[in-house]
């Protein structure tokens, strides 16, 4: 039987002892402790959902990191592991009573391996670093959130984050070959390697994606990729977002996979050029389409052609390509500060992270936008449009009481939407706190109980990151209780 809740002591903990065992591992200068400085840790980048951890930990190796987890398991105390901050769903949250393993220091690339093109870095690398690295012997990592000039390669990891360039080279479980795992028990383990299979199951996988709720990586294994002879980036403006979702459709179905197709609508266009001013994006466009292809010459010559020529099939009104490095960055650089430039024409946003179906593209768009009209919030979208990972981003003012559990139900059924059509209620954010309690929605009894039991083998006394992912009717309120009870009528604790 599994039990998704189990009881926590509710009486005063003694800190002193703890602490004073932890800054016997890392040092006094690892142990933060002070209140005022505890208020860094208190959220990531989903900043309504906050709590303060009682302590946190700066370790430096992997030795460090098993010491300290060994510190928590004797004294039962839940334990939080935390990179560069930046996710969006919650998942570095601190719960109450919990210390908090910070990996910031542990920020060095330990291996460069070109001839089998790996590299080992420890989890507080900085994504963008590792390309930096091998760049100069004409290499590069491919995983490439918008964050990744401050992302840690752990939090990536941990969320199993995409970005741009996950349509044609996947995401972070596509590019991660080997961990050096601390599990809940402070044990060191080593899977997967530097060969591209192992035998057995595959732990690797399992361990990705899993939100620190198995474990702390502390070496990571990479996958890095010759860079191509050719990019080009592509700028096609659209009078409706019909045309440009038919546009996306028609460019796979011609068997054309680009490095990357993202989609923006005239509301993010406007956002982004007034904040970054790339004088790239038509302001009266309805939609643009964004669509990188990379390759030998002769092919991406021949792709970019046969691209042109369906996005005017579908209207397009104009198309501008770009080879040079600094005007392919010019085109890219809107996109990847469109979060950003929210925060110029709203005092906040609540973004999401759906996937659905590229065919049902058109039609959740509509729906969304008759949403955004029935909950009275604007809604801007950017989004990934060759895999369906959309990023709807809902602006509202949190100082406003009621507004933040308003757009957190238009969220909601976004969400919900997304799964009604064949899709999934996280692409590359995770479910962290924010989407635990709509894991029912999208996956059976059956479904999370087989999720509880890798997680209850591996984690048996649930320190490692609880409270996350899955829903409980303390983390989910009483609709979630009666959703649980329907769901799992035979687990305890609801």
């Amino acid at each position: 039987m599994v039990v998704l809740n189990p009881p926590r002591a509710n009486h005063p903990r003694d800190w002193q002892p703890i602490v004073n065992a932890l800054a016997a591992i890392v040092g006094k200068d690892g142990v933060v402790r002070r209140k005022e400085e505890l208020l860094v840790y208190e959220c990531d980048g989903l900043t309504s959902y906050r709590q303060r951890p009682d302590v946190v930990v700066l370790p430096r190796t992997t030795e460090e990191v098993a010491a300290v987890v060994q510190v928590c398991d004797r004294y039962q105390v839940p334990f939080i592991a935390r990179g560069a901050g930046t996710g969006l769903s919650g998942g570095a949250l601190p719960v109450e009573g919990c210390v908090l393993i910070v990996t910031a220091r542990m920020n060095r690339i330990l291996e460069i391996d070109l001839p089998n093109q790996r590299v080992v870095v420890q989890p507080g690398v900085i994504n963008n670093w590792v390309t930096q690295a091998v760049s100069g012997a004409g290499f590069y990592y491919a995983p490439d959130p918008s964050s990744q000039i401050i992302c840690s390669i752990g939090g990536n990891v941990a969320e199993n984050s995409g970005g741009v360039h996950c349509l044609k080279y996947g995401v972070t479980t596509n590019h991660v070959v080997g961990l050096k795992l601390v599990l809940p028990d402070g044990t060191i383990v080593d899977v997967g390697g530097k060969i591209p299979e192992q035998p057995g199951y595959d732990l690797t996988g399992i361990f990705v994606g899993s939100e620190g709720t198995l474990g702390i990586a502390t070496e990571v294994t990479l996958r890095i990729l010759k860079a191509p002879e050719a990019i080009h980036v592509l700028l096609a403006d659209f009078t409706s977002v019909e045309a440009a979702g038919q546009a996306v459709s028609d460019i796979i179905r011609s068997g054309i996979i680009p490095a990357g197709m993202e989609m923006m609508d005239n509301f993010s266009i406007n956002a982004v050029e007034d904040v970054v001013a790339t004088n790239c994006y038509p302001r009266d466009a309805v939609a643009i389409l964004l669509i990188e292809l990379d390759g030998l010459a002769v092919e991406v010559s021949a792709n970019s052609q046969q691209i042109e020529a369906i996005c005017r099939q579908n209207g397009a009104r104009c198309i501008r390509t770009a080879t040079d490095p600094i005007e392919r960055l010019t085109l890219w650089k809107g996109r990847k500060a469109a979060f950003a430039a929210m925060g110029k024409i709203s005092p906040d946003y609540y973004v999401q992270d759906g996937v659905i179906p590229r065919t049902k593209l058109q039609y959740v768009l509509r729906e969304i936008e008759s949403l955004s009209a029935k909950h009275g919030y604007r809604v801007a979208n950017v989004f990934h449009a060759g895999d369906g990972n959309l990023h709807p981003l809902i602006l509202f003012d949190n100082a406003v009481p009621g507004q933040l559990e308003a757009v957190e139900a238009l969220g909601g059924d976004i969400l919900k939407l997304c799964v009604q059509v064949g899709g999934s209620i996280s692409g590359e954010h995770g479910i962290g706190a924010d989407k635990r309690c709509y894991m029912p929605e999208m996956f059976s009894q059956v479904d999370l109980e087989t999720m509880l039991l890798v997680r209850s083998a591996i984690d048996p006394k649930r320190l490692a990151n609880p409270d996350k992912i899955f829903p409980t009717p303390r983390t989910c309120g009483e609709a979630a209780r009666a959703k649980a009870h329907e769901q799992f009528p035979h687990v305890d604790r609801f």
